[in-house]
């Protein structure tokens, strides 16, 4: 398990730096050109990238931290807030209520997830 939790502290980081970035990291690494976004998949009505992030990010944390459920889905959606939001201060990058709301299913698929691998429906 503490494993796990230095694993999920490492994901924070490495998120906080993506978003925080004024450029697209993965586009400058991709396609040698910052403004680019490479898509994981097509976005339907929010960001699909942003779901499959936070989904990763939440699993990890609702596993690490089970015992701090409260706290952990507490910190999961501020830090979908949070994150997006500075966006409105950060050169080159732009809020975007589909990635917000991308962030805030990605969290909710994750606890969804988790509630029925622990009532036996993937087991």
């Amino acid at each position: 398990m503490k494993f796990m939790k230095q694993f999920f502290f490492l994901l924070n980081v490495i998120i906080i730096i993506l978003y925080l970035s004024p450029c697209s990291i993965f586009g400058y690494i991709l396609y040698g050109d910052c403004s680019l976004q490479p898509k994981i998949t097509d976005d339907f009505i929010v960001s699909s990238n942003h779901v499959y992030t936070f989904i990763l990010l939440s699993i990890i944390g609702l596993i690490a931290f089970k015992q701090n459920l409260k706290i952990i889905i507490t910190y999961l959606i501020f830090a979908s807030f949070f994150l997006e939001f500075c966006h409105l201060f950060i050169e080159d990058r732009a809020f975007q209520k589909e990635d917000l709301f991308g962030n805030i299913i990605g969290v909710i698929i994750s606890i969804l997830i988790l509630k029925l691998y622990n009532k036996g429906i993937f087991k």
